[in-house]
């Protein structure tokens, strides 16, 4: 029975709306020492990143005490944008998160949804995966069954705990919560 950390990226350096693909603040990194920290004593085991910055900057001080590399798997990356405008990228996510994903209609999104609950249902060993805000809400409202795009809101750093059981998911811990704005 593999169990799996899911890992929400430390704070970026810039907002949604002001860079596409930040690295972390002085912040983010200090909440990737405390998430390698945690972490370390529990592995080393495999670990998969998101290919944003964000995502592959938090993994690094994890992976140097394992010395291991993490793949970088497409599946876990951040939602995917109908837009490449900033601003509009933004107002979008602002627009979506409150609903349901029934109610977005937007089979892109849907088949972005289903892959990254896949790219954890197929893992086979302990895993630790860094990844996004609502790549882990999707991840968690799939367990949950809770269609709302929103079903908590990890903070950065957080570390949400599940056990695939049969290429079922089961939530063990969720992972600390803050109050998190778009900007």
């Amino acid at each position: 029975m593999p169990r799996v950390y899911l890992v929400r990226h430390g704070q970026a350096a810039a907002g949604f709306d002001q860079d596409r693909d930040p690295g972390l603040s002085d912040l983010g990194r200090s909440q990737a020492q405390t998430v390698g920290n945690t972490l370390a004593p529990k592995g080393p085991h495999q670990v998969i990143s998101s290919p944003l910055r964000r995502c592959r900057e938090t993994s690094q001080p994890l992976c140097a005490t394992w010395d291991v590399t993490p793949n970088i798997v497409e599946a876990v990356a951040e939602i995917p944008s109908p837009t490449d405008d900033l601003s509009a990228r933004t107002a979008w996510l602002q627009s979506i998160m409150p609903g349901r994903w029934a109610d977005i209609g937007d089979p892109t999104l849907e088949t972005w949804r289903d892959q990254v609950v896949e790219a954890i249902r197929v893992l086979s060993e302990d895993t630790v995966v860094f990844s996004h805000f609502i790549a882990i809400n999707a991840i968690v409202g799939h367990m949950q069954n809770d269609d709302r795009m929103v079903v908590f809101r990890p903070d950065n750093g957080s570390i949400t705990t599940i056990d695939v059981i049969d290429r079922k998911l089961s939530l063990v811990e969720m992972g600390a919560e803050a109050e998190t704005q778009v900007r």
